[in-house]
Order: structure tokens, then sequence, then C-alpha cells
């Protein structure tokens, strides 16, 4: 697993890589704020990016935002002093991988790579519950059967064409079960609305 390292305490930057790298991992890049970043990732290529959120030029939650926007490979790690729920609602919607709190970061870096490599994400426990708690109200029974199962692998990030070669169905049908998902679901009527509750809510346990 190559990694990149972005945060503009020069302390913290170097601590990080000497106990990542004492642990195996390889650091391809390391720089001090989200635009070098950015730069580091489309030069190096890293399968995950470890950043800061509150850094110089480019902030981590906007280089999380410019990813997911160019469809950069590489996953983002956010590390922050911040427990506010503005600043963890916009993680999620940017699609990142990890989210620790620097207070507990260097237990739990190696768990949430491990949690990575296995395809899945990290949410740090020491995380107020009411920050990721999904809606109470959402019954999952509404949804049938072929839903659910578009649901999961929408988790699995498959767009349309990929899900209907998975299911045996056209594209134009997937699209017909999304809206009905959004409808029974509740969910606003934009872009990228369901994408963005199953990345937030989503567990296996509702197929």
């Amino acid at each position: 697993m190559k990694l990149l390292l972005a945060d503009d305490h020069p302390m913290i930057l170097e601590g990080t890589e000497s106990f990542l790298t004492s642990k195996g991992y390889d650091i391809v890049y390391k720089c001090g704020n989200g635009a070098a970043a950015l730069k580091g990732m489309r030069l190096f290529c890293p399968d995950v990016v470890i950043a800061d959120i509150s850094m110089p030029e480019m902030n981590g939650l906007e280089l999380a935002r410019l990813v997911q926007q160019e469809g950069l490979p590489g996953k983002v790690v956010l590390m922050t002093m911040h427990n506010e729920k503005s600043f963890y609602k916009k993680a999620q919607e940017y699609g990142v991988w990890g989210y620790i709190l620097k207070n507990f970061s260097s237990g739990e870096l190696i768990g949430c790579l491990e949690s990575i490599q296995s395809g899945k994400r990290y949410i740090s426990p020491n995380i107020p519950s009411e920050l990721v708690a999904a809606p109470a109200m959402v019954d999952y029974e509404l949804l049938s059967l072929m839903e659910k199962k578009i649901v999961h692998l929408i988790r699995q990030e498959l767009n349309n064409r990929q899900i209907g070669e998975k299911l045996f169905i056209s594209e134009r049908t997937i699209e017909w079960h999304r809206r009905n998902i959004i409808e029974k679901l509740q969910l606003p009527k934009e872009k990228n609305s369901l994408l963005k509750w199953v990345m937030q809510y989503y567990r296996e346990e509702i197929l």
C-alpha cells in the first residue's frame, strides 16, 4: 500500500511518516498543504492519502472534494482535531474512506488502513455517536429485494451499467429502481442524493 501524507505541522508529519514506515508502509510523498497533496496524487498515484483537515492553500475537505470530482483513485483519510457535525458530514459527502480524531490517531491509523485494504471505510469510534447515527425513521422493509440488491451494489461504488450487468437488467430499469428507492426513503430529489445516503448510512444487515 502506497501512502501520501499531508499535514502543515512538521512534527506531526514526521512522526506519522516514522510510525507508518516502521509498520512497513511505503510513503511515496509528503507535503504541508492540500494543493501540494493534490499534485502529489496526480504524480505518484498513492493508494491512500492521509491528510489533515486544517491546512493552508487547500484544506483536507477541499482536497477530498476535488479527489472525488476528478475521480482520482487514491482513497482519502482525514485526521482532524474537529468533531463538529459540519466537518464530519462534509467528509461523508465527499466520500472519504477514513475519519480519525488526531487525539487518537496513532492508535487507530493501522486499523483504518487495514479496513481500507479490505474494502471497508473506517470511522473513529471516538467520534460522538450523534454525528454518525443513521436516521431513526428509515424503514428498510419498504425496499423490494431487487432494490436492496441495487443499494448493496451502489455501496460498492458501481455505476448503473455495472449494476445492470451484475443483475442482468438494463440501465434504464436500474434508473427506474433508483427513483423508487429515493421516493421510498424520502430522500431529496437532487443529484447523487441516493449515493450520498448509501455511503453514509447503508449497513449490510438491511439485505
